[in-house]
């Protein structure tokens, strides 16, 4: 009797679905394992696949998104079941609100105990429906190859996502044949066909506007970074000569030293960037949502100016502010076809000067001040140091908006940070996968004394697989963002935002073998930078600034974009 081929011996889920990772292009994974996903570690494991040991399953999720974030691939994650899969909702949470591609495999109790409280048990399902763009649980191993491929075609098509896979135990256990897999059914995708039959009318008719506007104002959001469409969008910025703000997830559409940029707009945005909101009247926004941070003051938004929104998501056209023309594509596919328009340049030069006078006037700003070191200066030194050429990864707080202020950024999928979560730990973990994603790149962490200690254990990743992160603790002894508006809104009811104890960070960063440097105001802090910044090895560097240093300037919540505070 002849043996059975290779192709027709029986699979069983958990090397199925080794096997469609590697069908799916996937190079590596992060994850943590558990008793539910012992057969996937050990498919793994047999197979030699790439997968990195996180030290928490929520490190997991924000490596993954800092892997897809600054690649445009799709970041892939295992966890186990029950407090494995709930330790990842943040992250996921996270991703789906920045639009970012991931699969999520969540480990799950066998099917004849599901719903029976057993142990490590949760409805995986039900928790992460709101926070995914789909979700599936896998009910036999014949089913593995077509829900994993119909998973990631959901991360990454239209508005780009989290997707969740939730795999029974004895399912990864069970075998089948690639006979009784060709004959499962496909898996419903979920995937919504897009309204497109409206949308080159209403592009034609918004470059006819532009034909006419004496102040066009263009926007990059997140959507241009995730299209990969920067090439495209300079281009078309610097054939009409339209004045550029992003919002913080599209800096890096344009140089930050470019003359048409005229910086971060919204709540810690520049004056010029917010003023010029105020006064355009036409606005072309794409890829921005138009939410509570850009937008401060919907009623008052661009008071003067037609509104054109290209998205990918129909559901955000119109929801917040008013639109006049509203096109619902992919960024780098609308912008193509923008770019066939003639140039317009010399019907708004004026303003473009204007703009340009006001970006030279009031650029972003601080004093420095004696015996102290500012984070700007950091910040700014950082970048001298790097050329502007670093992937940037941040934690959320003061130091994720000075970063986002004074780095210079220089491209595209740059700026690794969490945007409309607002996730602090986000950063630590994120740099990890960052760095795997770019080991030709420096890679640089800005992180707060509030937000690296929520994460703190991925250290012992960096160092394990001796990555180069340059981790910059700013350390100002308080959650420095929260202290800022307890301050501005409270009357300095400071309560519980002034750490009174700390850990030794030199010693934290001893016991995870990470080299450590604390910069000092009164010896030569720039050497000592030099030195951390120019090592082969991961440096933790520590830099005391002052307790009651704010971000400015700032919008009030409620207030509209050009009532801004401190401004010079």
């Amino acid at each position: 009797m002849l043996a059975k081929q290779p192709s027709e011996m029986p699979q069983n889920g958990a090397d199925l679905l080794v096997q469609s990772l590697a069908d799916q292009g996937v190079e590596l994974l992060f994850g943590y394992p558990g008793g539910a996903v012992l057969p996937e570690f050990d498919a793994l494991y047999k197979a030699k696949f790439n997968n990195i040991l996180v030290r928490h399953e929520q490190g997991a999720v924000h490596a993954a998104e800092g892997y897809a974030k600054s690649t445009g691939k799709t970041g892939v994650v295992i966890v186990t079941s029950g407090p494995g899969a709930t330790n990842a909702i943040t992250g996921i949470a996270d991703a789906m609100s920045d639009s970012v591609p991931m699969v999520v495999f969540t480990g799950q109790v066998g099917m004849s105990v599901i719903g029976t409280n057993a142990f490590q048990e949760a409805d995986v399902l039900s928790m992460t429906a709101p926070v995914t763009k789909n979700n599936y649980q896998v009910r036999s191993a014949a089913d593995v190859p077509k829900i994993v491929a119909a998973a990631f075609q959901v991360a990454q098509s239209g508005r780009k996502g989290p997707v969740v896979v939730d795999l029974p135990k004895n399912v990864m256990n069970e075998t089948a044949t690639t006979e009784i897999i060709a004959q499962r059914p496909e898996p419903l995708s979920m995937i919504k066909a897009k309204e497109k039959r409206e949308a080159m009318g209403k592009l034609t008719d918004m470059l006819m506007a532009l034909d006419k506007a004496k102040k066009p104002l263009l926007l990059a959001g997140g959507g241009v970074i995730a299209a990969k469409a920067g090439d495209e969008f300079k281009a078309f910025a610097r054939k009409h000569q339209i004045p550029v703000i992003s919002t913080l997830l599209g800096i890096g559409a344009i140089p930050s030293q470019d003359p048409l940029f005229m910086g971060m707009a919204g709540m810690h945005g520049t004056y010029t960037a917010n003023m010029a909101i105020h006064e355009c009247d036409l606005l072309i926004n794409i890829g921005c949502r138009f939410e509570d941070r850009l937008a401060t003051n919907p009623k008052r938004f661009a008071p003067n100016a037609q509104i054109a929104h290209i998205d990918i998501d129909a559901s955000e056209i119109g929801k917040i502010i008013k639109t006049d023309f509203g096109i619902i594509g992919d960024a780098k596919a609308a912008l193509k076809e923008m770019l066939l328009a003639e140039p317009t340049a010399t019907k708004h030069a004026d303003w473009l000067t204007l703009n340009q006078e006001r970006r030279a006037k009031h650029p972003y700003h601080y004093r420095t001040q004696p015996g102290a070191l500012k984070p700007q200066q950091i910040i700014e030194e950082v970048g001298r140091l790097t050329a502007g050429k670093a992937i940037v990864t941040t934690d959320v707080g003061q130091h994720q908006m000075w970063a986002a202020q004074f780095y210079p950024f220089t491209f595209p999928g740059q700026l690794i940070t969490s945007g409309g979560l607002g996730t602090m730990g986000f950063g630590l973990p994120a740099s990890v996968g960052a760095r795997f994603a770019n080991p030709d790149l420096p890679v640089v962490l800005f992180t707060g004394d509030g937000s690296l200690q929520m994460t703190s254990e991925e250290m012992d990743v960096i160092h394990g697989y001796d990555l180069n992160i340059k981790i910059i603790l700013l350390n100002n002894h308080t959650l420095g963002m929260v202290r800022q508006w307890q301050d501005l809104f409270y009357d300095k009811r400071r309560s519980q935002t002034i750490f009174h104890e700390q850990p030794n960070f030199q010693k934290l960063a001893d016991a995870y073998g990470i080299q450590y440097c604390a910069l000092d105001p009164e010896q030569n802090w720039q050497a000592a930078l030099k030195q951390a910044m120019t090592s082969e090895h991961a440096a933790f560097i520590e830099v005391p600034i002052p307790q009651l240093e704010a971000v400015s300037p700032m919008i009030a919540p409620g207030q509209p974009n050009e009532n801004m505070l401190g401004v010079d």
